[in-house]
C-alpha cells in the first residue's frame, strides 16, 4: 500500500469512529466514509463508567414523572397507580461536573434525585420479563426543574421543556455496570442540601418498577443502546439557592455531589 493510500485508510477509519460515536443506533454495517457536513459535527455526549477508561455514549434521555406515591401527593396528584407519565430531556443536558450553574429566568429551581438506568439494548414492545436484559448499568442523577416555569406551563396546558430541558439540568454520577452490581430492587434514594436530609425514599417505593418502566416506555418509543432513563423521585423536592452544597445517592449504586453556583 502506498503512503497516500495508507493515509486515506487512516482518515477513513477516523471518520468511521466519529460517525459511530455520533450515531450509536445505526446498523453495524461497514461505513467507508463520512459524508461531508455543512457545519461541524456535534460533540457526542459521553458518560463516565466507574472503574473504566471507556465511556457510555448517550442517544436519548427519558424521564418518568410521578413514580413515587408521596411525591405525587406533594405535587397535588392522585397517588394511585395511573399509567406512567414520560417526558424527555436533551442528551446534552446530562453532565458530570462538580458545579451546577443556577439557570436564568427562574427564581424557583428544585432538585429531584433519581435512580438512572443506561440501556445497552432496546426495541419496541419489550416484555417486562426481558426488560432487565436491556440494562447496561445504573447511576444516580438529579432532575433539576425550573418549578415556576413548570407551573406556568401547566396552567397554560403547554409542554414542560422550558422547565426541564435546560443546560446542565441533569447531573449524573459515573455509571456502574449491572454485570457488577446486578439489578437492585431495594436501596435508599436520598438527597442532602448543606448537610440536611431533604429527600429520603427507597427504590422499592417506585409505583412502576424498572422492568415495567422499560416495557411501558417501549410501547411509545423504540428504545435503543445509549438511552438513559431517569426513574422518578421520592418526596421532599424543594428549592435551591446559589451557594448550596448538594449530595445525593442511591445506596448500593452510586453517589453524587455538587455545588450550586
Amino acid at each position: 500500500m502506498s503512503l497516500s493510500q495508507n493515509r486515506r485508510a487512516v482518515l477513513r477509519d477516523m471518520h468511521y469512529d466519529i460517525f459511530r460515536l455520533a450515531q450509536i443506533n445505526q446498523p453495524r454495517s461497514p461505513i467507508m466514509s463520512l459524508p461531508a457536513t455543512v457545519i461541524p459535527l456535534p460533540q457526542p455526549v459521553l458518560l463516565p463508567v466507574e472503574g473504566s477508561a471507556e465511556a457510555f455514549p448517550v442517544r436519548r434521555v427519558y424521564c418518568v414523572g410521578r413514580n413515587y406515591a408521596d411525591h405525587a401527593i406533594e405535587m397535588g396528584h392522585d397517588p394511585n397507580r395511573e399509567p406512567p407519565f414520560f417526558f424527555q430531556k436533551n442528551a446534552d443536558n446530562l453532565f458530570s461536573g462538580r458545579d451546577f450553574p443556577y439557570p436564568p429566568l427562574s427564581n424557583d429551581v428544585h432538585f429531584e434525585v433519581e435512580c438512572v438506568l443506561a440501556l445497552k439494548a432496546g426495541g419496541a414492545d419489550i416484555p417486562s420479563e426481558k426488560a432487565l436484559d436491556c440494562i447496561y448499568g445504573y447511576g444516580v442523577g438529579i432532575d433539576f426543574t425550573r418549578r415556576d416555569l413548570q407551573a406556568e406551563a401547566k396552567k397554560l396546558g403547554r409542554p414542560w421543556e422550558l422547565a426541564k430541558a435546560f443546560e446542565h439540568s441533569a447531573p449524573v454520577s459515573p455509571l456502574v455496570p449491572a454485570s457488577r452490581l446486578g439489578h437492585p430492587v431495594n436501596g435508599r434514594v436520598w438527597l442532602d442540601v448543606n448537610g440536611v436530609r431533604k429527600q429520603d425514599g427507597d427504590l422499592n417505593q417506585m409505583i412502576w418498577k424498572v422492568p415495567e418502566i422499560i416495557a411501558e416506555l417501549s410501547k411509545l418509543f423504540v428504545l435503543a443502546p445509549g438511552d438513559i432513563i431517569m426513574t422518578g423521585t421520592p418526596a421532599g423536592v424543594a428549592a435551591i439557592n446559589k451557594g448550596d452544597s448538594i449530595s445525593c445517592g442511591v445506596d448500593g449504586i452510586a453517589t453524587l455531589s455538587l455545588n450550586v453556583v
